[in-house]
């Protein structure tokens, strides 16, 4: 087996390859993935100040702004799902997660923004907002303090474009991971269909909920218990839903969702976490999506399927 490990998007990847073909050199092929993906992180960062969309969110001017064709193709697959998720999805929501303190440049998080500011930070945010043009890929604002974040989508699309990669290598048999979000195709090193964990939904340690096979398709979980804050003795999950401006307040904890492209389950993950356990399994279900959601009862985690998972 052939494994490749590195930084990128503030987290690490890890791909694992079985059977990679005689004429391709292993090395160079890792080089080639790692200066993609540090590609991919500068163009869509906002922790990056000089990254491309930091310097789109700094633009203040309602005119295109030209940008990469993958960031232009992220964002628009964004607002698809956007669109299609009732606004639950929603990338235009940078402001209001910079008033909460979980933007890149607001250290620790403490304080609860006002009524008022989070009413402010809302009218500047909305798809609506937003156009794409490819063919020359770029972007317009109409709101000019609109501040777009693509954390919810950009880890997902990342692995996308590692799996096509390596599909184009003819390569059959590989894991993808990216801080959390996975894709497999065919076979691991016994043969066998990949099998991956699900983390448990606690802050304390990191363990195992349950595993599942992968083949063929993507997997990405959202959840609210690694990045949250507590104030007068509340918690505030780093999940805002764009729709109230606030964090969300359910006792959903966890989403995996499995599709076969991982842009699209990181996104949906994220949007089913603000619809939460009701409205979020009515809209799984409605669009036919495999997800496991993870809900916190007073007895303990409880689990519930859209379809049958295979263990």
């Amino acid at each position: 087996m052939t494994i490749f490990t590195g930084p990128t998007m503030g987290t690490r990847y890890t791909i694992k390859i079985v059977d990679l073909p005689e004429e391709l050199d292993a090395e160079i092929l890792g080089s080639g993935i790692q200066e993609k993906l540090t590609q991919l992180d500068a163009l869509m960062s906002t922790y990056q100040p000089d990254s491309e969309l930091s310097r789109f969110n700094r633009f203040d001017r309602n005119d295109w702004f030209d940008v990469s064709e993958e960031t232009a193709l992220v964002i628009d697959q964004a607002v698809q799902i956007g669109k299609l998720t009732g606004g639950a999805f929603d990338v235009t929501v940078g402001l209001l997660v910079d008033l909460w303190h979980f933007g890149p440049e607001n250290g620790t998080p403490d304080t609860v923004p006002s009524d008022e500011q989070i009413v402010e930070a809302k009218r500047k945010t909305g798809l609506h907002h937003i156009h794409v043009h490819h063919l020359p890929s770029a972007i317009l604002k109409m709101q000019p303090d609109i501040a777009i974040d693509l954390s919810g989508i950009a880890k997902g699309f990342a692995v996308d474009w590692v799996a096509e990669h390596l599909e184009r290598k003819e390569i059959k048999n590989y894991l993808i991971e990216i801080g959390g979000e996975l894709r497999a195709s065919g076979r691991n090193q016994r043969g066998r269909p990949w099998r991956v964990a699900v983390e448990s939904p606690v802050a304390e340690t990191r363990k195992i909920q349950r595993t599942t096979l992968l083949c063929n398709t993507a997997m990405a979980t959202s959840g609210d218990y690694r990045n949250y804050f507590e104030s007068g003795g509340q918690l505030y999950s780093h999940i805002i839903d764009p729709r109230s401006g606030r964090p969300v307040e359910h006792r959903l904890v966890s989403v995996t969702v499995f599709d076969p492209s991982c842009t699209r389950a990181d996104a949906l993950a994220t949007a089913l976490m603000v619809l939460g356990p009701d409205a979020g399994y009515r809209f799984a279900v409605r669009e036919k999506i495999r997800v496991l959601f993870i809900i916190k009862t007073d007895a303990g985690f409880v689990e519930k399927t859209t379809s049958d998972l295979v263990y």
